[in-house]
Formats: structure tokens, sequence, C-alpha cells
């Protein structure tokens, strides 16, 4: 398949209409709150442009750029007086010994909104941040785009299947690149500078299948033994490579809720990727075509919905915690939340036809739970969203709390 990026796509670019970002209005209110600002997300998710578009009076410096690396490194004090109120330090991780400095100008000022961090090196930022500006600091994650942002800016597909390949990075939107020359790119990006930065991978090829290994798990139980033996590594690299894309938000492990309401419960976490495209991609889908008869399609399809439910929770920074449930004897919730001492559960189906059994694991669960269960939400392939007694039926683009 040859793709091509010609002048009428240079023009769909500046046709493109701007995506509000729900993280905005956080952001704003704790501007006042905190004297120090961190967004981390993975790369390419739009976190540089939504910083320049709501603090339009902040200064923008990118500790990328080696002059200004450098002057923070050398001489941080002069740095910061320099840039020392309403400065957005961008990749501020490549600069680890100025973190101590701005612990003390914040304390010092008293200033809030004084500073904000940024960067894609999550776990550097994070430790950073963790070592010297505990309690200091209001942190957002910024991911790739939800469904409510894209449908706000009309750019949501109206079928689920066209965005299993197509995904919800900025880029594909704002750009208009065809999603496999952009995942194509992320790929070869991420592995050759971050992964190489975190920590020393002698064998990127390797490192590339792993992630495609993961791609074909997604959905599933994570088997740590198996994925290191098929991939012809060690355990302990298997766990260390998994840290690597979880904190970089590549994928995420979606734990089990433990509480012993059945001694037999499952303890494993599954395997989900921030980014649907993104697992396609690697799966080797190029185009809707390629979703027919394909196995993993109600995984693909789970991932869709769980992902987007976990990304308006960072982006409307409702601080909730998600699990998943599972017994041996086979009763399971897709996903589960809790409130107040009370569940709300998900079953997720690509199906368009709701039918009476997949409402039974939802049931069962509210059964062992003596009625703690608040909501019982079915997200399911159709267009249509409505009540009925004890259920919610809700679209896959519109399934939330």
């Amino acid at each position: 398949m040859q793709f091509q990026i010609n002048k009428i796509n240079l023009l769909k670019i500046k046709l493109m209409p701007f995506v509000n970002r729900q993280l905005e209005a956080s952001i704003r209110s704790l501007l006042y709150a905190y004297p120090i600002l961190a967004l981390t997300g993975p790369r390419q998710s739009g976190k540089t442009t939504l910083l320049k578009t709501i603090l339009p009076d902040y200064q923008y410096v990118s500790l990328e750029n080696s002059s200004e690396r450098s002057f923070a490194i050398n001489d941080p004090t002069g740095f910061l007086k320099k840039y020392s109120s309403k400065v957005i330090f961008d990749e501020a991780q490549r600069a680890p010994d100025l973190f101590s400095y701005l612990q003390t100008a914040v304390d010092e000022s008293g200033m809030m909104g004084q500073f904000v961090l940024s960067g894609s090196q999550n776990f550097h930022l994070l430790e950073r941040i963790t070592q010297s500006l505990a309690g200091r600091v209001a942190l957002f994650k910024l991911l790739p785009f939800d469904a409510w942002e894209l449908r706000e800016a009309n750019l949501l597909a109206p079928g689920w299947k066209s965005l299993l390949f197509k995904g919800f990075y900025p880029a594909v939107y704002d750009r208009d690149l065809p999603p496999a020359v952009f995942y194509s790119n992320y790929l070869e990006t991420y592995i050759n500078r971050d992964v190489a930065n975190l920590m020393k991978v002698h064998d990127m090829r390797l490192f590339r299948n792993f992630i495609g290994l993961c791609a074909g798990r997604v959905g599933q139980m994570l088997n740590l033994s198996h994925l290191a033996n098929e991939c012809g590594i060690s355990q302990p690299t298997a766990k260390s490579w998994l840290s690597i894309l979880e904190s970089s938000y590549i994928l995420f492990l979606l734990p089990p809720y433990f509480e012993n309401f059945n001694k037999r419960i499952v303890k494993t976490p599954k395997l989900y990727f921030y980014d649907v495209g993104l697992v396609s991609f690697l799966l080797g889908m190029r185009e809707e075509e390629d979703l027919q008869d394909y196995v993993l399609i109600g995984s693909l399809f789970e991932n869709l919905v769980i992902s987007n439910i976990l990304k308006n929770n960072f982006h409307r920074y409702q601080l909730q915690e998600f699990w998943f449930w599972r017994d041996a004897g086979g009763h399971e919730v897709d996903l589960l939340t809790k409130r107040a001492g009370q569940f709300h559960v998900f079953e997720i189906k690509s199906t368009q036809t709701i039918l009476p059994h997949l409402f039974r694991g939802m049931d069962y669960f509210d059964s062992i739970t003596n009625g703690k269960v608040k909501t019982k939400t079915l997200v399911y392939g159709g267009a249509d969203n409505h009540d009925r007694t004890e259920y919610r039926i809700r679209s896959w683009n519109e399934a939330d709390l």
C-alpha cells in the first residue's frame, strides 16, 4: 500500500478545527492553588500545544534546546533569575538539578502558578518531582484525544471500527496523516529516543518485537513468564520493559479488584494500550477492511472503550480508580469503579444487538456484593443510548460514569 501526502492534504491541515481539551478547565482552576503545575503524557499527545494555548502570558522555554539546557544545568541560579515566574519549562527532566532550585524559588516567593513543567520522559520527570517538589505540584496527565473532544470538534468518526486503526493521536487529525505513516514514525522515534534514554536496550529489534507481542495480548490477563519466553528474554527484562512502556503511557495494566467476595478470584492484571490505533498498527492492520473476521476485534473494542473511560478520568481530573473483576468460575465484570462504598460496573461488548445474557456478569457481581452496585452499564457497538429499570445502555462513544 502506498501513501501520498498531496496538496489536498496540505490544504486540509489549515482547515482542521481547533480541538478543545477537557483538561483545560482543571489546569486553569489549580493554577491558583499550587506554585507548580506539571503536565505529563506520551509524546505527541498535545502537551505543548495545550499549554501555549491556555497560558499565552507564560514564557515558553524548551530544555531540548541545548543552550537553554546548558544554562539551566551550569547556572541554575542565573537561569531562574532570567525565568523567575510565569514560565513553562518543557522537557524539564533534561535539567535534573534544576528541581531543587525550583523548590527554593517557590518556597521563597509563595506565588501560585509560578512555574509549569512538562515532559515526555515521564519516569524521570515524576522521579524528580517526587524527590524535590512533593506537595508543591499539581500533576496532570494529557493523553491522546478522547471521544468527547473529537465529537465536540466534529472529528469523531460515526463508526467505531475505523477508529480501531485510526486511533486518537492529534497528529492524525491535525495534519491529516495516514494512520500507518504516523504510527510507523512514532514507533521508530519512540524506540530510538525514549527507550535509549530510559535504559540500555541492546537489541531494539527485540524490544520492538516485545511491544508487538504485548499488542497481541490486549484485553488478556498478563502472563509475564509466557511473554518473556515467547520474546526470548528473561522475566526480569520483560518486567523492566513493561515498566518502560507503562511510564511512557504506551500501555497500562488494569488491576483486578481484590475484595474477598469469593476466595477464588483472579489476581492477575489485564493488559491494554492507551491508544487502540497503535495496537492495530502493531498487529498489521492498516484499514477497516483488515478487521473483517479478525479474532481480536472484541478485545480491540474493549480496549477502545476502557481507554476512553480512563482518558475521561484523567482529562476531567476525576481521580477515580478502576479495576476489573473475575473469579475462577468464569464470572466477570469488564470494568468497575467505586464511589462512597458503592460500585459502578461495566460490561463491554462490540455487538449491536442487546441480549439478556449480556447482563449476567453484572447481575452476579451485584448479588455477591449484597446490592452494593449503584449502576450497571452495558457499553455496546450500537449508536443508541437509553436507560432501563436496572441498566444503562450506552453507545461506545458515550460510555462514562
